[in-house]
C-alpha cells in the first residue's frame, strides 16, 4: 500500500505550499505525476485518494498541491490561473524532480482545472516537466470556459462555481494538517479575500487578462509529450482538434461521449477506465517503457450516432473509430444554402425576420453537461416555435460530419447589439429534434473579439458564426435542421434590447465538416472497461438521485421564464476525511418582453466537523442586468460551532460592453 505523507513545500517569498505525496512501496526512484487544484486535497476532494494510491501502485509518486491561499497552503488566492500560480508551479515541479525518491521526471494531469494549468505549465517548458494528460480543459479560456459563449456572458454557470469558489476560499486550512495558527490565517483569508467573479465580469472581452493562460495559438511552444482527454457533451472540447493540429511534441487524443465528468462513472456513456490509458502515456514518457503507445494512432474518437435524448441519457449510441491525423485527408465542406431549405409557411418569402426574445434556449440547457443537473439537451421544440428553422430534405444514407460547422450569413438588426444563436438539429423521422452543436455570436464581436463594434441598426453585415466542434452521423431518413434565435438562454445572458433580426436566406450558407469514406485505420479502438459502475442512478418515479433541483418555470403574468438549479449532499467521515456538507444552486431568469432584465440569485455553502471545530461558510449573490450595466451584490457568512464569525459583502455597478 502506498504511503501518503503530508508536507509543506516552500516558495521564494516563503509562503508554504500544502501537499501531499503517495510513494510506492519499497526502496526507489520513482517518476512523479503532480495534480495542483484549488479543491482542498484533505476534505472537500479527498474522494481522489484512490486514483492517487492506484497511480502510486503503478510504480510512480503522486503529488496533490493545494493552490496557493486554498485548502491548507499559505498565502491568498487572488484568481483562476495567476502568474504567482504558475511560478509557484515551476518551483513544486523543480522540488518534485530533485527529492531523493525522484528519477527526475514530472509529469502533470487534472480534470478541468488542473487539466489548465497542465496545459499552461506544458507552454512554460519547466525542464523537468517531461508529460501531460490534460483532461476536460481548453487553450481558450474566453470561449471555451465556464465564462463568456461567443462574446455573450455564461449565465446558467453562475449557479455553482462562482459561489462555490467564493465559500471554498473562505474556508480555513485543515486545523490537523496545518497545525497552530489556523484560525488566524482563516481570518486573514475572511478579511482579504475578493470574490474571483468581479473580475470576470470586469473583463468582456479576449483582453490580456484572458489571454494569460490561454495556450490558443501557442500549441507549438509546447514539448512535454501531451495527451488530451475531451468529451462531446462537454463545452471544453474546442481544444481537442486545434490541440492535435498544432502541437509539434508527442500527442495523444482520446475523445469519448462524456460530459464534465468522470470517464468511468459519468453520463452518457460508453464508459471507459481512465487510469489505465494514463498510465500507457505515463509508462512510455516517464519511464521510457516501449509500449507502443506512440506508435498506435493518435485520434481515438467516439463517433455519435442520433439517440433519442434525455435529460440523464445513459448511454449514446456510437462507436469507437482511431484516425490518423488531424486535419482528415478525406475530409471536405458541404455547403446548404438556406434557399434549398424548407420552411415552415409562417416564415413566409425571404427575408425572414425574427423578434428577439429573452428565453430561447431552455431546452439546449447548458453548453457544459455534467453532473446533474447540469445535464443534456432535450427535444428543441419548444425553443424551435420562436426560432427560425431551416430543414433540409430526409437523407437517403449515412453523412457523417467531424469538426466545426459554420453558418454564413447576411443579417440585419433593429438594435444596436443583438445575438444569433445557431443550432444544427438531427430531426428523427417521428419529428423529434435532436440538438447536434450550438454556436452563438455576439454580433457586435463580428470582426474581433478583442474590440466589438455596435451595430449600425437597418445596415447588412455579413458574419460568419463558428458552431463547437462536433461528431456526429446523420441516418437514412433523418433531417438536418438548423435553428436560429436572438438569444441561448440560461446557457449564455440574454442580449440587452428586444428587436428584430432579418436573415436574407439567398446569402446563407450553413457549411458541414463532412467525412468521405472509411478511416485508413482498420482496426477498432478496445478501451479498457471502467472498473466502477456508472452513476445513472434514477429514483422509482424516473427522477434523478435525490438532492438535485431541475426546473423550468414560465411565469405567464409576470412575463418572465425562470429557471432553478442545484445540488445538494453529506459526505460521511472516513479515516482523516472529515464529514462535509455541500449546498450550491440558485435560479436564473429573463423577461420575455425585454431580454436586458435578467438575473441571477445563487448560494453556495459548506459545513466541514473537524474534531476542533465545526465551521460552515457560505456565499450568495445576486446579479440583475438591465440594458446598460450588471449591479452584482455578494455576501459571505462565515461561522465556528454555529456562533457567527465574520460577515462581508460587496457590490458592483459593471457597465455592459457591447453584451
Amino acid at each position: 500500500m502506498p504511503t501518503a505523507t503530508n508536507v509543506f513545500i516552500t516558495m521564494d517569498d516563503g509562503v508554504r505550499l500544502a501537499a501531499t505525496t503517495y510513494t510506492p512501496d519499497g526502496d526507489g526512484r520513482w517518476p512523479v505525476i503532480l495534480e495542483a487544484l484549488p479543491y482542498r486535497k484533505d476534505d472537500i476532494t479527498a474522494s481522489y485518494r484512490p486514483e492517487y494510491e492506484r497511480l502510486a501502485e503503478a510504480g510512480y509518486v503522486v503529488c496533490r498541491v493545494d493552490i496557493r491561499g486554498t485548502g491548507s497552503s499559505e498565502g491568498l488566492a487572488t484568481d483562476e490561473y495567476t502568474e504567482r500560480e504558475h511560478q509557484d508551479l515551476e518551483a513544486v515541479i523543480d522540488w518534485l524532480a530533485t527529492r531523493e525518491w525522484s528519477s527526475g521526471s514530472v509529469g502533470m494531469y487534472g480534470t478541468s482545472y488542473s487539466g489548465f494549468n497542465s496545459l499552461q505549465m506544458a507552454a512554460r517548458r519547466p525542464p523537468a516537466l517531461k508529460a501531460i494528460v490534460s483532461i476536460f480543459a481548453s487553450d481558450d479560456r474566453y470561449q471555451d470556459d465556464v465564462h463568456y459563449f461567443g462574446g455573450a456572458r455564461k449565465q446558467l454557470d453562475l449557479l455553482d462555481y462562482p459561489m462555490y469558489m467564493v465559500a471554498m476560499n473562505a474556508l480555513p486550512p485543515v486545523p490537523a494538517v496545518y497545525g497552530e495558527g489556523w484560525r488566524e490565517l482563516w481570518e486573514e483569508r475572511i478579511e482579504e479575500h475578493e470574490p474571483w467573479e468581479l473580475n470576470w465580469f470586469e473583463h468582456q472581452t479576449w483582453d490580456p487578462y484572458w489571454q494569460h493562460g490561454s495556450i490558443l495559438g501557442d500549441h507549438g511552444e509546447v514539448v512535454a509529450a501531451t495527451m488530451l482527454v475531451a468529451g462531446w457533451a462537454d463545452s471544453y472540447r474546442g481544444v481537442a482538434l486545434r490541440a492535435m493540429e498544432g502541437l509539434r511534441c508527442p500527442k495523444r487524443l482520446l475523445l469519448g461521449p462524456w460530459g464534465h465528468v468522470a470517464t468511468d462513472t459519468g453520463i452518457p456513456g460508453p464508459n471507459l477506465d481512465l487510469v489505465t490509458e494514463m498510465l500507457r502515456w505515463w509508462d512510455r514518457w516517464l519511464k521510457g517503457v516501449d509500449n507502443g503507445v506512440d506508435r498506435d494512432p493518435p485520434i481515438t474518437l467516439f463517433v455519435r450516432r442520433p439517440t433519442k435524448p434525455e435529460p440523464d441519457l445513459p448511454l449514446h449510441r456510437g462507436e469507437w473509430r482511431f484516425e490518423e491525423s488531424w486535419p482528415l485527408a478525406r475530409g471536405k465542406e458541404l455547403p446548404l444554402s438556406l434557399t434549398q431549405a424548407a420552411t415552415p409557411a409562417s416564415q413566409g418569402e425571404s427575408p425572414d425576420e425574427l423578434s428577439i426574445r429573452g428565453d430561447v434556449g431552455w431546452t439546449a440547457w447548458i453548453s457544459c453537461a455534467g453532473a446533474m443537473p447540469w445535464g443534456q439537451p432535450q427535444d428543441q421544440r419548444p425553443d424551435e416555435a420562436y426560432s427560425l428553422v431551416y430543414d433540409w430534405e430526409p437523407l437517403e444514407e449515412d453523412l457523417e460530419i467531424l469538426g466545426s460547422p459554420r453558418l454564413e450569413v447576411t443579417v440585419r438588426s433593429s438594435v444596436p447589439v443583438a445575438y444569433i444563436s445557431a443550432k444544427v438539429c438531427d430531426v428523427h423521422p417521428d419529428g423529434t429534434s435532436q440538438l447536434v452543436v450550438r454556436g452563438l455570436l455576439n454580433l457586435t464581436h463580428r470582426e474581433s473579439r478583442s474590440e466589438p463594434l455596435p451595430l449600425e441598426p437597418g445596415k447588412d453585415y455579413a458574419v460568419t458564426i463558428q458552431l463547437e466542434t462536433t461528431s456526429w452521423i446523420f441516418e437514412p431518413g433523418h433531417r438536418i435542421r438548423l435553428d436560429l434565435a436572438g438569444a441561448d438562454w440560461p446557457n449564455a445572458w440574454a442580449p440587452p434590447y428586444p428587436g428584430t433580426l432579418t436573415i436574407d436566406r439567398a446569402d446563407a450558407t450553413l457549411v458541414l465538416p463532412v467525412v468521405t469514406g472509411p478511416s485508413p485505420v482498420t482496426t477498432k479502438p478496445q478501451p479498457a472497461p471502467p472498473t466502477r459502475e456508472a452513476s445513472s442512478r434514477k429514483s422509482s418515479k424516473g427522477n434523478t438521485t435525490d438532492g438535485i433541483t431541475w426546473k423550468i418555470e414560465h411565469d405567464v403574468l409576470a412575463r418572465e421564464t425562470r429557471a432553478e438549479a442545484g445540488s445538494r449532499g453529506t459526505t460521511e467521515a472516513e479515516g482523516d476525511r472529515p464529514r462535509f456538507s455541500e449546498i450550491y444552486g440558485g435560479t436564473v431568469g429573463v423577461s420575455t418582453e425585454d431580454p436586458g432584465r435578467a438575473w441571477v440569485e445563487a448560494r453556495g455553502s459548506f459545513t466541514i466537523e473537524y474534531p476542533e471545530a465545526t465551521i460552515s461558510v457560505e456565499a450568495r449573490h445576486r446579479i440583475v442586468s438591465d440594458s446598460e450595466a450588471y449591479d452584482i451584490t455578494i455576501e459571505l457568512d462565515a461561522a465556528e460551532n454555529g456562533e457567527p464569525r465574520r460577515s462581508r459583502r460587496w457590490q458592483r455597478r459593471i457597465p455592459r460592453e457591447l453584451a
